[in-house]
This record gives C-alpha cells, sequence and structure tokens, in this order.
C-alpha cells in the first residue's frame, strides 16, 4: 500500500472554493477501484492548510487516478487558489 500527503497551502479568501473543489475530488476519488482510502483534513491552527491523505493499493492505481478527469481538473482549478505550491510525499507502509 501506498500513502500519498499532499498539503496545500491555500489563499485565505479561498479556502471555501477550495474545500469545494477538494470534496468534489475526494467523492471521485473514493471509487476509483484502488483507492483504500482519501480524506481531507484542515490544520486547526491555520485553515489555509489543507492536506490529502490518500492510501492506494498500488502504483498502478495511482497512475490511473492521476490521470482520471475528476482529479486533472480538480488539480487544475485549484492552482490559481494556492498560495504556494503543495508540497506531495509518497510513502510505503513498513507496519
Amino acid at each position: 500500500m501506498i500513502t500519498i500527503v499532499a498539503k496545500f497551502i491555500i489563499k485565505k479568501e479561498c479556502v471555501d472554493e477550495f474545500k469545494k473543489l477538494a470534496w468534489e475530488l475526494v467523492v471521485g476519488s473514493r471509487n476509483e477501484a484502488g483507492n483504500v482510502s482519501y480524506n481531507l483534513y484542515q490544520d486547526r491552527a491555520n485553515p489555509g492548510v489543507l492536506t490529502f491523505i490518500e492510501q492506494w493499493k498500488d502504483e498502478a492505481a495511482i497512475d490511473f487516478h492521476n490521470a482520471t478527469e475528476h482529479f486533472t481538473s480538480a488539480i487544475a482549478a485549484m492552482e490559481p487558489l494556492e498560495e504556494a505550491a503543495p508540497e506531495i510525499n509518497q510513502y510505503d507502509q513498513l507496519s
């Protein structure tokens, strides 16, 4: 299993719009065959920091996800809302 942690820093005036787009992405992604879990978290101290934590069966599932319409359109729509480029890390499960 592969876990992706994708941290976004969003402009203060754009947080609500980002959350709407993110919810559509979450719903679409959860329906993909290789998805184990897909959740969005908001930092309690800084509401402009939103993080996706995703779990995928394998690399093929991630490749499929990254090519879907709901992913590519959401990422394109989110980009102008970002304060900075997102930090995206992939992790292999060890335990």
